[in-house]
């Protein structure tokens, strides 16, 4: 049942307009969360909200109403605790996947599974991948289940919760013997493994511009592949990202191949996280 039909008999017309369509669930069938928007407009309403949330959901143990924007380099938000349990650490079940996490203490976005298996299929055996901004370890999991033969994954996360999250994660999913997590800046942290990686992944829309340098360096001498996120506008959607990889192209005398540009997720009108996927060769 959808949450608008159910709240047709507890709302106005005029309160009904405003009543959120979409809300992310994250968890399991033994325990999920659910995240929602709800507008001032329905402020003395949220509570019933939730309650039609829950009445859909029969999993859900918590529902959680986003305060604000994500903050600080964390990325995390402020959450309102509408109705559920205060405890909201789950274990998510994604594509064969299992991770365990808090979204009060952690980044983390369900919608993106999709392109977190995306990317791991692009992976090939023996390859070295080096993960900035690893979160509690998705797109690692992903790339070690749906890539078994993958030589290593390195996994740098700044979030001390996160990174304890991504070890407890790979333990849970039997990958320690493929996935390094390291706690730390990722400015700092990738120089151990300049030269050394045949991928990068950077799922980090805003600010991910910032580390292409250290990106570029990661590569082997021969080239690689990076996958590159940014926030892009409609009506310009690849010049802005497409500038960045080419100055650093011209910096280290690179040339590039653009593999792919997809739009990943709506980010607010007109606005997109996109991926960039580009090819690096050297050039004697």
């Amino acid at each position: 049942m959808k949450l608008k039909q159910l709240l047709k008999d507890k709302l106005t017309l005029e309160e009904l307009a405003y009543a959120p369509s979409t809300f992310d669930i994250i968890g399991s069938r033994e325990k999920a969360i659910a995240i929602v928007e709800i507008p001032p407009e329905l402020e003395g309403k949220k509570y019933i909200i939730a309650e039609a949330i829950m009445q859909i959901h029969k999993n859900v143990k918590t529902v959680l109403r986003k305060l604000s924007e994500r903050k600080t380099v964390y990325r995390i938000r402020e959450y309102e605790v509408l109705l559920g349990d205060e405890d909201t650490e789950v274990i998510h079940k994604e594509y064969g996947i299992r991770l365990k996490l808090d979204p009060r203490k952690v980044y983390f976005s369900p919608r993106e599974a999709t392109e977190r298996l995306r990317i791991a299929r692009q992976v090939m055996p023996g390859e070295t991948v080096m993960v900035m901004f690893a979160g509690v370890g998705p797109y690692a999991l992903m790339i070690v289940k749906h890539q078994p033969l993958v030589d290593k994954v390195i996994a740098i996360e700044l979030n001390p919760y996160a990174y304890k999250y991504m070890v407890e994660n790979v333990k849970i999913n039997k990958m320690e013997t493929k996935i390094i997590p390291i706690l730390g800046d990722v400015r700092d942290k990738s120089k151990d493994w300049f030269g050394l990686c045949n991928r990068v992944v950077m799922p980090l829309p805003k600010g991910a511009y910032k580390f292409l340098d250290e990106a570029f360096q990661c590569l082997k001498i021969e080239g690689g592949t990076i996958h590159f996120y940014f926030w892009a506008r409609e009506e310009d959607i690849s010049r802005e990202a497409i500038e960045h990889i080419w100055g650093y192209a011209w910096k280290y005398k690179k040339k590039i191949k653009i593999l792919d540009l997809r739009k990943v997720l709506p980010y607010a009108p007109g606005v997109y996280k996109i991926c960039v996927d580009f090819r690096v060769n050297y050039i004697e």
